[in-house]
């Protein structure tokens, strides 16, 4: 159905319309008999005239009418009788037939692996033992898994077999190009993609309203594509200089140099950050919020408004979505206290569905039962807030302070000898490690001493 939007051709409610009409004896694909192995097929048709046919149908080029086509061999819609591997329609010579209704996709039979086991089984008895590989490969792993019930399998194969060779043979040849054709796109050779991995289903419902779809097309939303270039543009031109595949990191790249002062300057609550990271923190809210040091000083401007309580509560959120299971609820207890509870001490502006909602979920807490509420806040924050503070004096204060490291120089034969003499330097991670164990200390020292525990610390030491 995507096809046939794409043509613009809505005459068509499903492609087993448009295969119907190809088999119509006075407006469809014309066919013959033709010789194959020395026996007479009839209702043969070529790849061309296929492809012909369709485009004069649908009044397109024969480019998309031969991908119409091959869309409609890999649903198994038509098959080929020379080549089953190769499931694509060719403008050219090549001999096709249409596929049974029986075998269409859209009857709903699923190709169980016993069915599977069933038509090798029978196609090993009429090769006697020579199989295509990868049918071989099938083979052997079927009678692995199914040994259970292999008797079973071979006797339904032996008496389908016997059947088979009562019928005429055109008819027999018919029907094993039929099945054939069916397996192969059903159990396609191993490493080989096949159109049953998404499936029609994902193209059409057969029991759907057929105005379905388009009710659905009108009501989802559309953008140029002028605008959404214009977009991508915007967003490339914007991150260009900060991409490390597009623009060096400044002073220098502590991998090839062996010079650790990117990692220095860069920590995560550094005093003094540089520019291009201050210039980042502009991009937007997500950006602020995601680089630890641009989220202090958005807090100390939030301090100075008096309006704080909106980003922390969506820290407490992104504390509950990420932490242990065992503080979940003592956690959504302390956020339902400070921030949603009535006469709470830092209570949040969301409008009473929100509100409900939230409350209602936090009697049974889990980890995204504040994701509507934080998602609320989020948008507040970055339609007011956020512009505010790019606009204040804090802002622009950091800006002028913000370092922009000189790039460091090195010839060709330094950066050979330091990568010959390449040392791990300080990884980033126990730059941090350090960081906060230098917090935890200075906190620690700021806090009141509690002189009994002390006093039971040394008592149980002695």
């Amino acid at each position: 159905k995507l096809i046939i939007c794409l043509f613009d051709h809505q005459k068509y409610s499903s492609l087993e319309a448009i295969v119907v009409e190809m088999q119509d004896s006075k407006s469809g694909v014309k066919g013959s008999e033709q010789k194959l192995n020395v026996t007479t097929i009839p209702h043969v048709i070529a790849g061309k005239d296929i492809i012909a046919w369709t485009a004069n149908k649908m009044k397109t080029t024969p480019e998309e009418a031969q991908a119409f086509g091959t869309m409609l061999v890999a649903y198994g819609y038509i098959y080929p009788l020379q080549n089953h591997k190769k499931l694509v329609m060719c403008n050219d010579a090549s001999l096709y037939r249409f596929q049974t209704p029986y075998f269409w996709p859209t009857q709903k039979w699923v190709a169980e692996d016993t069915d599977y086991a069933i038509y090798l089984a029978k196609r090993n008895i009429r090769k006697k033992g020579m199989l295509e590989p990868y049918e071989q490969a099938h083979y052997n792993h079927l009678h692995e898994w199914l040994n259970h019930k292999w008797d079973f399998i071979v006797m339904q194969a032996t008496e389908q077999y016997k059947a088979g060779k009562e019928r005429k043979k055109p008819d027999r040849v018919v029907f094993d190009c039929q099945e054939r054709a069916y397996w192969i796109v059903n159990r396609p050779p191993r490493r080989t993609h096949s159109a049953m991995d998404g499936g029609p289903d994902c193209l059409f419902d057969p029991t759907a309203d057929e105005n379905m779809f388009y009710q659905q097309a009108i009501m989802r939303s559309k953008v140029k594509s002028s605008v959404s270039l214009g977009a991508l543009v915007k967003y490339i031109t914007t991150y260009k200089n900060h991409d490390p595949f597009l623009a060096p990191c400044l002073p220098s790249n502590p991998w090839q140099t062996d010079n650790d002062a990117y990692w220095t300057l860069n920590m995560r609550r550094v005093d003094v950050p540089t520019k291009m990271r201050v210039e980042r923190w502009s991009f937007s809210l997500f950006e602020l919020l995601s680089d630890l040091r641009g989220r202090d000083d958005f807090k100390s401007f939030l301090k100075k408004e008096f309006s704080g309580e909106n980003l922390a509560f969506w820290e407490a959120a992104e504390e509950l979505k990420w932490g242990t299971s065992s503080s979940m609820s003592a956690k959504a207890e302390t956020i339902f206290k400070t921030f949603l509870a009535p006469g709470a001490p830092r209570w949040i502006n969301i409008d009473g569905r929100t509100m409900g909602l939230t409350v209602k979920g936090l009697d049974h807490p889990h980890r995204y039962v504040l994701e509507a509420a934080q998602t609320h806040v989020f948008l507040l924050m970055k339609k007011d807030t956020f512009f505010r503070y790019l606009k204040s004096p804090v802002y622009k204060e950091i800006q002028k302070k913000a370092l922009n490291p000189e790039p460091h120089n090195f010839s060709p034969a330094q950066l050979e000898q330091n990568a010959r003499n390449l040392s791990p330097g300080i990884h980033p991670i126990i730059l941090w490690q350090q960081e906060e164990e230098e917090n935890a200390k200075a906190a620690a020292a700021s806090a009141p001493v509690d002189v009994k525990a002390m006093m039971s610390k040394i008592d149980r030491k002695k």
